[in-house]
């Protein structure tokens, strides 16, 4: 079967589906995670954007114009953020179309560049290299815990939380 790739914005009565959605997923949610990212949809901060595979829901990203990690915020470096996309329909190109509609919104919004965070341990191994084949490079301050760099000899859990930041001029 040929698959048929849509990408739209979320809309509030997509809330419940990505709640079921990701119950089975490997990271953990936030209980109002979808609510909170839905509000902050509404206030300009972020973007959230939804894959369907065939009319059914494959994947979905973040695009958050008020990141935490500190270089981004100051130079004003939209991340992208919490890409997901179902093991069904993993190595499909999902994840590649995704972030290529999140780099056209910062287009659009005039912004330079783009970021992201990716998780160092091999469960990202997939990331990584996507990533990298799209033109992403580390940004040069190294290895972040929740979005603040870790100097040498810090100890830190090695977890989805241990990043590092990749940064791609659009």
């Amino acid at each position: 079967m040929v698959m048929e790739l849509s990408i739209r914005l979320c809309e509030i009565g997509d809330i419940p589906i990505l709640t079921q959605f990701v119950k089975n997923a490997p990271h953990p949610i936030e209980n109002q995670y979808f609510e909170t990212a839905f509000k902050e949809q509404i206030d300009g901060k972020r973007i959230a954007l939804l894959a369907f595979s065939n009319g059914i829901l494959a994947g979905y990203v973040h695009l958050n114009f008020h990141p935490l990690y500190a270089p981004f915020a100051r130079l004003e470096i939209p991340e992208i953020q919490d890409l997901f996309v179902s093991p069904d329909y993993r190595r499909q190109g999902i994840g590649e179309h995704l972030i290529l509609a999140c780099e056209k919104i910062a287009l659009e919004k005039e912004c330079d560049s783009i970021g992201i965070g990716v998780g160092v341990t091999g469960d990202f191994g997939s990331a990584q290299r996507l990533y990298i084949r799209m033109g992403y490079i580390p940004d040069g301050a190294g290895i972040v815990f929740d979005r603040q760099k870790v100097q040498s000899g810090d100890i830190r859990p090695i977890d989805d939380r241990l990043c590092l930041m990749v940064v791609k001029t659009i």
